[in-house]
């Protein structure tokens, strides 16, 4: 079941030029059942890898463009009266979809933002006084812009914590940039993609992430990282019991990508940044400025022992 998952990250690797980590991380999230939130500038392949990864996986794909005056009818779904059958019918809305690309997320007011916790939480939609779900699997891939650009809106702390995981791309190293150069089209490539992996595939996988063993020692060994993020002397607030357990999702997909049927410490470690960091504010050092989250959770994990 795994072996579908390595053909997945060969194809969209095909697309993504020099960014295996990345496409890795991000298949570990929808591996793990999680939504993924992509940051960085624009330009350097978010959307992309969002569209690469749905053809990729077989999944039914819609985009939404969010802007500052998109309103949460637009992301669920309204309801319009039909003349010829005298009542009103339900359209559902982009969010109706198996992946659900929300790209530039945080450019859209936190009103309309806020129209899919419930949806990403959990997997259903109230529009009208009634409830509706979405369909299984059900994946948010957003992009956000960097902050500091105009016409932003920060995401709030009950928003990013419900990405799993949260991934930047950056800069292409200068081989990759060549063949993206001298290379065609990411969007004439896109339209040449097809499914690698069936949906019913996509779903047993994740079952059979439950039989990936985890030990007491390694439970030990989270707690202590959660713990460690909570005595105040580095963030604000630490890592809530949702983190803990996302953490330990991930490093269970992690490992079953590995090929292990159990997870070690250094699974834990090479998930903890893009599942931990976008979900903790650091405090202000002495010097008034305060440290990036992923540099502070470096530094703890090499002081927590193993």
């Amino acid at each position: 079941m795994f072996v579908n998952i390595h053909k997945v990250a060969t194809q969209v690797n095909e697309i993504i030029i020099g960014k295996q980590l990345q496409v890795r991380q991000a298949l570990v999230c929808l591996l793990a059942g999680g939504h993924l939130l992509i940051e960085d500038l624009p330009g350097v392949g978010k959307t992309t890898l969002a569209h690469a990864l749905a053809i990729s996986l077989g999944l039914k794909f819609n985009r939404l463009q969010f802007t500052s005056d998109l309103l949460p009818a637009d992301v669920a779904g309204i309801s319009i009266f039909d003349r010829e059958k005298n009542q009103f019918v339900f359209h559902p809305g982009p969010v109706f979809a198996q992946v659900l690309l929300a790209d530039e997320i945080n450019r859209a007011t936190p009103k309309t933002q806020s129209a899919l916790l419930e949806a990403m939480e959990e997997k259903q939609v109230s529009v009208e006084g009634q409830t509706r779900n979405l369909p299984t699997p059900f994946f948010v891939i957003a992009t956000q812009n960097p902050s500091h650009q105009v016409g932003t809106f920060p995401l709030p702390e009950s928003q990013l914590d419900r990405f799993l995981m949260c991934l930047l791309l950056g800069y292409p190293d200068p081989a990759a940039e060549r063949a993206l150069l001298a290379g065609d089209d990411r969007r004439q490539l896109l339209a040449r993609l097809h499914p690698v992996m069936q949906v019913t595939e996509l779903l047993e996988a994740q079952q059979e992430l439950k039989q990936i063993h985890v030990s007491a020692s390694l439970l030990d060994y989270v707690q202590a990282l959660a713990q460690a993020t909570r005595n105040g002397d580095v963030f604000a607030e630490g890592m809530s019991p949702r983190a803990s357990l996302a953490l330990l999702q991930a490093a269970r997909a992690w490992a079953a990508l590995e090929g292990r049927n159990h997870v070690l410490p250094e699974d834990v470690q090479a998930v903890l940044i893009p599942v931990v960091a976008h979900r903790l504010r650091p405090l202000k050092s002495v010097s008034g400025k305060a440290s990036a989250s992923s540099d502070l959770l470096l530094q703890l994990m090499k002081q927590i022992p193993v």
